[in-house]
Parts: structure tokens; sequence; C-alpha cells
């Protein structure tokens, strides 16, 4: 059976020579796996680009009631990125993002209200030109609320990670000391309610503040493991 829908790339691994095996949320049929044979051959040229991440398609799929892979039987890019794939530090938060995304999005069904917020959040960090540093740190606080572990306040963040461990290291490898936690309780206080209106002063405290979300998730997330990606995206911070 053939259905179409639309689909966030979250991530693809390698596949025998030419083909990839390729994690993507679809709007109708929730997170599936696919193997698109061919991809990677040099004629035509440019097709793998179609699968790095939180890139936006057009799908028509096989569906199967059995799960598992399945097959594309068309797809196209449903809306070109202007600034993603050439701003990088646009491309270290989608790299970043997708990362945490794909560890936590597991369900083989529909979820409409999580596909939009996902799509439109996209669509909107790649058209912005300015005051997106904050980006990555609201679309996290707002993911979670769909995860079903949204926050009302930071104290309701900081408190739970603090009692998981009372010196969280930060990104940088330091250990922030617990009165730090009144700093953090401010600023994520500012995300959840005015993000727009956000006094984080620079990188280094946004990369700590990172670090403490992450440390959240883990506790919410069973096996979310450490992401790997964050490093990258820290040394982009610091810039």
């Amino acid at each position: 059976m053939l259905i179409k829908t639309r689909g966030i790339v979250l991530n693809y691994i390698k596949y025998r020579e030419t083909s990839i095996i390729a994690r993507i949320y679809t709007e109708r049929l929730g997170l599936q796996t696919y193997i698109i044979n061919g991809v990677r051959k040099a004629k035509p040229p440019g097709r793998i680009a179609l699968f790095q991440p939180f890139t936006l398609l057009d799908l028509v799929a096989y569906t199967s009631r059995q799960g598992g892979i399945t097959r594309l039987s068309e797809y196209r890019c449903a809306l070109p990125f202007s600034t993603l794939p050439y701003d990088v530090h646009k491309s270290s938060v989608v790299l970043f993002l997708s990362e945490v995304v794909s560890r936590t999005l597991l369900e083989e069904e529909e979820n409409e209200p999580l596909f939009h917020f996902l799509h439109d959040s996209i669509v909107r960090f790649d058209q912005q030109r300015d005051g997106y540093e904050n980006f990555a740190l609201v679309f996290l606080l707002e993911l979670a609320s769909y995860l079903g572990f949204g926050a009302e306040s930071g104290e309701e963040i900081t408190s739970q990670v603090a009692f998981a461990s009372a010196a969280p290291a930060t990104a940088a490898g330091s250990s922030p000391a617990a009165l730090r936690f009144r700093e953090f309780d401010q600023y994520f206080n500012e995300l959840l309610q005015t993000p727009e209106h956000s006094t984080i002063p620079n990188g280094r405290i946004r990369r700590e503040l990172l670090d403490v979300v992450i440390r959240y998730y883990q506790l919410h997330i069973e096996k979310l493991g450490d992401i790997r990606s964050l490093d990258i995206l820290s040394e982009v911070l610091a810039e």
C-alpha cells in the first residue's frame, strides 16, 4: 500500500555501495525507517543532500502492517532551505537538535501536533536572519512539552537536575556551584515565558544551560545517552 505524507529527515546510515537507510519522522505514520536505493550514486548528483538532518520532504511511501523497514516510491524536497546548510552556526544547531530528536522520537504512530511543531520550528529557524542565539534552548523546552515532561518554571528543571546530581558538569567540563542554579532559574523562566526578551549574556552561559536541559532530558528519557554533537555546538557557541 502506498501513502502520501510529509516527512522530516532525522538521520541516515550508509547501506551497501550506493544506498542508505534513513529515519524520517512523517506526518501520517510517525517515525519510519526507509531503504533508499542508489541515492549515493555519482549520477544524478546531489540526491544525498535530500537526506541531511531536518530536510523537509514530500514522500510517497510503501507501508506494511508488520512495520519495520520499508521503501520510498517517490521523494522530493518540500521546501528548499535558504540559510540552514550555509550558516555554520545554524547547521551546528541542526546537527545537535536532530540528534536529540532522533533519540527521543521512537513511536511508529501518527502525532500531527508534534509533526507540525517540528516542521514549523525548522521553517522558522531557516527564515530567521538574526536573534536566533537561543533557538536550541527554546526548541528543547517546547519539545519537552510534546514529549510529556514539559516544565512550567526554571526551578522545576534545575531542582530535578540538582537532586539527581549535586554538581552537574557543564559542556565545558567544569562544575557550577549550586548557587548558580538560581541564575539558571531566571534564564529558564525567561525562555519559557518570554523567550524574545531573554537576557542570557554570552555563549558560555548558553552552553551551561544546554547541558542542564540535556541532563533534564536524560532524567525523563531512558537510555538517552550522551549527545555527541553537543561538543560541536559548544565550540561554535564559544566563537
